[in-house]
């Protein structure tokens, strides 16, 4: 059975979305109508590569006997697994190349995957697979040229042009979180200094609030965490800042003209029509998004800025899963899911 003679709404795939902190799985239909067995686990890339690849097999067998039984079909109705992993990969090969979270280097995760489950496998990358998955069937649906962004512990980004995922020519395209927004700025986790990634990820928004509130004894922050800095996260600014507190609030506003400059830059190029950002940023609803559409506007050309709307994912969670069953339609197939 190919997917060129499948029925759209009995026929699945299995999406994962290996992270460094959870896998998560569900099998999709065809058409993208029907969602089954979504579950997840600790990754634990501590126990290394083999354990990791062992756990996600698991999931996706579990996964599999969900599908067969709440939708009553057999296993051939399962026509293969699209995967969306973290750092830089190659899809004709079926390697990740480097994913630093994982400790992983040019790791042949299609080939043990396939040898595991028994079905051919396709590989993306994560940020790819959830722009691709908000474009399919969230936020972004409908889009021609999309770029998006996730934001979690780094920032990544996705690059859609006429409906198809752009690569570039060593499958690295997208790499958003890394354009420099500041020649002399803050030193990434990449190596480089002034990333967008160092302003404007989850981490960095925690590391900003850490700094401010050295000088700052006011701030509901400090008593939010019982005075331990170490724990203060992105998700308790976005809390804090929706509850008035100034030091918040002033982050989650200096958040949004980091994002700004970066976005602005990116739709002087690529002219999108839409621009979608997923992760735990959302959480700051409009006091992120009403600032941060203003410093696009003000950085970029009026052309680009009428012709594209900024909004937050609506796939929390499961974006990363519906990309991952796009990238393989789209990669065994050669077009986009319908």
């Amino acid at each position: 059975m190919t997917i060129a003679t499948a029925t759209p709404d009995s026929h699945f795939i299995i999406g994962v979305d290996l992270g460094g902190t959870n896998i998560v799985v569900s099998a999709m239909s065809l058409d993208g109508t029907r969602l089954f067995g979504e579950q997840s686990a600790p990754t634990l890339a501590a126990e290394g590569a083999d354990a990791v690849v062992a756990r996600m097999a698991k999931l996706v067998d579990e996964t599999i006997v969900t599908v067969m039984r709440e939708a009553n079909v057999t296993r051939d109705a399962i026509l293969g697994v699209g995967l969306g992993a973290p750092g830089t990969v190659d899809r004709e090969r079926g390697l990740v190349l480097v994913a630093p979270n994982l400790r992983w280097h040019e790791f042949p995760l299609v080939e043990r995957m396939s040898a595991l489950t028994g079905l051919p496998v396709k590989i993306d990358n994560d940020a790819n697979c959830a722009t691709y998955g908000e474009w399919w069937l969230g936020a972004a649906r409908g889009g021609i040229n999309v770029i998006g962004l996730t934001i979690g512990t780094g920032v990544g980004g996705g690059i859609i042009i006429d409906r198809q995922l752009y690569h570039g020519s060593s499958d690295a395209a997208g790499e958003i979180g890394h354009v420099t927004i500041d020649l002399t700025g803050r030193r990434c986790g990449c190596g480089n200094y002034g990333c967008l990634e160092a302003y404007a990820s989850g981490s960095a928004i925690a590391g900003r609030a850490r700094e401010a509130l050295e000088h700052d004894e006011t701030s509901s922050l400090r008593a939010r965490v019982n005075g331990d800095l170490a724990q203060i996260t992105a998700a308790l600014v976005y809390q804090a800042a929706s509850e008035g507190d100034a030091v918040a609030l002033e982050i989650v506003r200096d958040t949004a003209k980091f994002l700004g400059a970066g976005i602005a830059n990116l739709l002087n190029i690529f002219n999108p029509d839409v621009v979608v950002i997923a992760g735990g940023v959302t959480q700051a609803g409009e006091l992120l998004f009403a600032p941060l559409r203003t410093e696009v506007r003000r950085r970029a050309f009026k052309s680009v800025t009428d012709a594209c709307r900024i909004v937050p994912g609506t796939l929390p969670g499961t974006a990363g899963v519906v990309g991952a069953v796009a990238s393989f339609i789209a990669q065994t197939t050669g077009r986009p899911p319908a």
